[in-house]
């Protein structure tokens, strides 16, 4: 068993997750990162046009999936989710790979971020 502590949320302009673009670069709207003070520290040397990896916890995943069609393609045979980009899995965590945009105090504006 372990425990996640997250250091901050994200803000953005996605509210419906069947809207949302599969991936960051397929239309993603720019988004927020905001941190909390305990991680003003770590978050200090970022600069704009950085890239940086974010993880997040994909909280309206199904964790009762194992198996999809890739990208919901119902003519793609069941693929295992650990092979795919599938949001619903038992261990909900997001890998984003986004571009830094803006920077102000403890937010960070970034590129291609397909999460709220």
């Amino acid at each position: 068993m372990f425990e996640v502590h997250p250091v901050g949320h994200v803000e953005s302009p996605l509210v419906d997750r069947d809207l949302a673009p599969r991936q960051g670069d397929e239309g993603a709207p720019d988004a927020w990162l905001v941190f909390g003070l305990a991680a003003r520290q770590g978050i200090a040397d970022i600069t704009v046009g950085c890239e940086l990896i974010v993880l997040t916890w994909l909280d309206r995943a199904r964790r009762d999936v194992l198996a999809v069609h890739p990208g919901g393609d119902e003519n793609q045979p069941l693929t295992g989710v650990f092979s795919t980009r599938s949001p619903d899995r038992p261990n909900p965590i997001g890998l984003h790979t986004v571009q830094v945009l803006e920077i102000g105090d403890l937010r960070i504006r970034v590129r291609n971020l397909e999460a709220r």
